[in-house]
């Protein structure tokens, strides 16, 4: 059954990128990053209808250029990387590539590059109007750096996005990341220009790969402030996640001032998902869905590039959580007591053998604390967000204690 509820305002025109091809990104056989997550969110985007929206676009990715991967990663890296692609056996693993995360393998390169490419296409909806909104779920391979893989992501097509959208004319972007884990690779990129400001809500370094992201590390020397990290400790859930979302990002947003946004929309942050220790609900990853649209239409002209990440409850999890993501992208979301579309589970009944969730949330109450009913020293979300606040705060004109 489709559910689409009709809105008094006319929703934005959306690009969802998807392509079959995506799928050769594959590490091979019991690696976590399963391509068949990307399969079933499609699948189930489009039982639900959303493929069929008329201001919606379904478009196929190409495979980016040496030229464009090098806007935000060296040649010598690119190089690297088509050497393994070429030969999986001749493996680098000072650049990440050939290692347990990253395993080798034939076509690794055009693979990659295809991801990077969706999100180079979304930059450029963006660029010349046909868009407002973008998503590619396939995207958010944010812990790549300049020079090295790490992390299941080979080249980062969030950054290349970002640069795309400053090279086009965009003066400042602000990317926000709410994958369970620290987006690394995307901050290391964009850490001394202060045309990005760089957000990353995740699980604390203390307990979580990739062990960096705390309050202090705030950008380089000419971009102080424009590096952000809220390191939540393990274990916290909705209420505590959401707190730290709206005690930080949207008053930074405001005082940067930026004209788009890109977003990682990593969804290992589930109380169900085998990596990482957070305990979030697919009620609560689509309430930071619609928080960070609801930033770029207030901010930003509505201008809006959304990209997958992490998340490795594939059946369960994963596709629920994108899904709704492209709805809101696409100004249609769908509730939360909405069933799961019986072809869909039909399907991954046949396929997998497993029965899957029947309605598209989780069944919470949703709710959080506003900051503005104070500051208690004694819960350790309220800790780590002060820390944030006093840290980056000041840079921007604000009150850590008050604004």
């Amino acid at each position: 059954m489709t559910y689409l509820p009709g809105l008094s305002k006319p929703a934005p025109p959306t690009t969802v990128v998807w392509g079959a091809g995506m799928t050769a990104y594959n590490f091979g056989p019991g690696h976590p990053m399963a391509p068949e997550r990307m399969d079933l969110t499609a699948r189930l985007a489009q039982s639900l209808g959303l493929f069929d929206l008329e201001h919606l676009a379904v478009a196929e990715p190409g495979v980016a250029t040496d030229a464009e991967l090098e806007s935000v990663h060296s040649a010598e890296f690119v190089a690297a990387v088509r050497r393994v692609s070429d030969d999986p056996y001749a493996t680098d693993e000072s650049r990440g590539l050939g290692t347990e995360d990253d395993p080798a393998f034939a076509g690794m390169h055009e693979a990659a590059a295809r991801l990077a490419g969706g999100s180079l296409l979304a930059a450029s909806r963006i660029l010349d109007g046909s868009a407002l909104h973008a998503v590619n779920f396939g995207g958010g391979m944010h812990h790549a750096a300049r020079d090295k893989a790490s992390g299941f992501c080979i080249y980062n097509d969030a950054a290349l996005a970002v640069q795309k959208l400053l090279d086009g004319g965009i003066r400042k972007v602000a990317y926000i990341d709410v994958d369970a884990h620290h987006g690394d690779g995307t901050e290391s990129i964009f850490w001394d220009d202060p045309r990005v400001l760089t957000l990353s809500l995740h699980e604390s370094g203390l307990t979580l790969f990739p062990g960096t992201g705390f309050a202090n590390e705030i950008g380089g020397p000419r971009a102080e402030g424009t590096a952000v990290n809220i390191a939540l400790p393990s274990g916290t859930g909705d209420a505590g996640w959401l707190r730290a979302f709206h005690a930080v990002v949207p008053q930074l947003v405001a005082a940067f001032e930026p004209e788009a946004i890109v977003s990682q929309h990593g969804c290992d942050s589930h109380r169900t998902d085998p990596l990482t220790h957070l305990n979030l609900s697919v009620d609560g990853q689509r309430e930071a869905a619609t928080a960070v649209g609801n930033l770029a239409a207030r901010h930003c002209g509505n201008r809006w590039i959304a990209t997958g990440g992490g998340g490795y409850n594939v059946l369960h999890v994963v596709p629920r959580s994108w899904s709704h993501l492209i709805a809101i992208a696409a100004g249609r979301p769908v509730p939360l007591r909405t069933a799961v579309p019986e072809d869909w589970r039909r399907y991954v009944e046949e396929k997998f053998g497993a029965e899957t969730p029947g309605l598209m949330g989780d069944d919470v109450e949703l709710w959080w604390r506003s900051w503005e009913v104070g500051f208690d020293p004694n819960d350790a979300v309220d800790r780590t967000v002060m820390a944030t606040r006093k840290a980056v705060f000041p840079l921007h004109g604000l009150d850590p204690w008050f604004d």
